[in-house]
């Protein structure tokens, strides 16, 4: 890599930008959209709204493969460049789509585009110096729940106050902010070149433990995701419940809370001495914090949605800097694009889920076998990987959140 200290610095302070008008444009509608297809098409089927929010998944599992293989023959920022901007246009053309099978076409092809995004955090990650991995996820992370703060609260209010088109006016909006950073670095000379090259065969050989390795993770992330993203679809309607008369952007707020206290974890991280980052206190304190939400009180509820948020931030950051200790540079795009795959199922199938499960038993069960699929993970994680084994034993001695970049 020939990027000076400062080009790199504003480089990553770009593809920082970027990921939040990234998590902006994704966030706006994903807690609302019982409410999204109710006022604007009249749709009131659970299962519908499942049904959605899995495409969505499907639509970034078979995409985003795609886009790291293009990825290795057209440059990162050249890429996102046309996808964004395509996926900003399509996001304009739904919010005009009448028929809904008219907004379905059109948005799952702005999911399709918009996917390429993610690309951003291997091609991060390859000019990071390993040892900063954790502070960089880290920070990513909490870009995206603060993103995911701002996202819901203007998705509730726009739905209240002004019109469910709003919300895709604003999504698109993310999506050209995107495709204009990419633009100002690609003509600024910012960017860095990192096209994939083919590997030796003494790396293919060296590989296939590696992504044994992987793979188990990948399993281990599958059943993580499905806790985190079960309770999701629904919590707008069921906070309403809990609490009658509140409106739409309070809703929002309750629901960004993982995201205010994922940046209180992020300062921790870097400030305290001991490391809060184990797997398996982690998912036992998210259980508890997912069956604390089960119960119709709202004390109980906020209180659970800190103990939730903690807990995600700590393993989010975790599993992935876990992955990159796995994975060489020169497969970061093609091994995150995997673990992308499971994470994605892992929605697909919790979105299948919930759609399924709250129409005869309600919203509350959700949280009570989300609750229980962690306490799975942390099965799976001891008996198949042991992922604080695992780093302790290949990354840096660096608290996750705590390393400084050396620019």
């Amino acid at each position: 890599m020939n990027a000076t200290a400062s080009s790199f610095g504003a480089l990553r302070r770009a593809i920082v930008f970027m990921s939040a008008f990234a998590v902006i444009s994704d966030a706006v509608l994903i807690a609302f959209y019982p409410q999204f297809f109710e006022s604007r098409y009249g749709i009131t089927s659970e299962f519908h709204v499942g049904a959605y929010i899995a495409a969505i998944s499907i639509a970034v599992m078979f995409t985003l493969p795609l886009w790291a293989r293009v990825a290795q023959r057209v440059e990162t920022m050249q890429l996102l460049l046309v996808t964004q901007c395509a996926a900003g246009l399509l996001c304009l053309a739904s919010a005009f789509a009448e028929s809904l099978a008219g907004y379905w076409v059109l948005s799952m092809l702005m999911f399709m585009c918009k996917s390429s995004y993610l690309l951003m955090y291997p091609y991060l990650m390859r000019l990071e110096k390993p040892e900063d991995h954790g502070h960089t996820i880290g920070l990513l992370s909490v870009v995206v729940h603060l993103g995911g703060i701002f996202g819901a609260v203007a998705g509730g209010w726009l739905l209240q106050s002004v019109d469910p088109a709003a919300c895709l006016w604003l999504m698109a909006g993310g999506d050209f902010a995107q495709m204009l950073v990419c633009a100002w670095l690609i003509g600024s000379g910012r960017v860095v070149r990192v096209l994939g090259t083919e590997p030796s065969p003494q790396a293919r050989s060296a590989r296939r433990g590696i992504g044994t390795r992987t793979l188990v993770l990948c399993l281990i992330t599958l059943t993580f995701t499905f806790s985190a993203y079960l309770i999701r679809p629904f919590f707008s309607v069921y906070w309403q419940q809990v609490s009658p008369g509140s409106l739409p952007a309070e809703s929002g707020m309750v629901f960004a809370i993982p995201g205010a206290v994922a940046l209180i974890a992020l300062f921790v991280n870097r400030h305290a001495s001991r490391r809060f980052d184990h797997v398996l206190a982690n998912l036992l304190l998210g259980s508890l914090g997912l069956l604390m939400q089960a119960a119709p009180s709202e004390p109980l509820i906020l209180l659970g949605r800190v103990l939730y948020g903690w807990s995600l931030f700590q393993l989010i950051v975790k599993f992935e800097v876990v992955l990159f200790r796995f994975s060489k540079p020169d497969d970061y795009a093609r091994d995150f694009s995997v673990f992308n795959f499971f994470q994605n199922l892992g929605v697909l199938l919790s979105s299948f889920a919930a759609g399924a499960l709250v129409g005869p038993f309600g919203i509350a069960v959700t949280f009570v076998i989300a609750s229980a699929c962690l306490l799975l993970t942390a099965a799976l994680d001891a008996l198949l990987l042991g992922c604080d084994r695992q780093h302790a034993a290949t990354a840096p001695s660096v608290p996750l959140g705590a390393a400084h970049h050396a620019n």
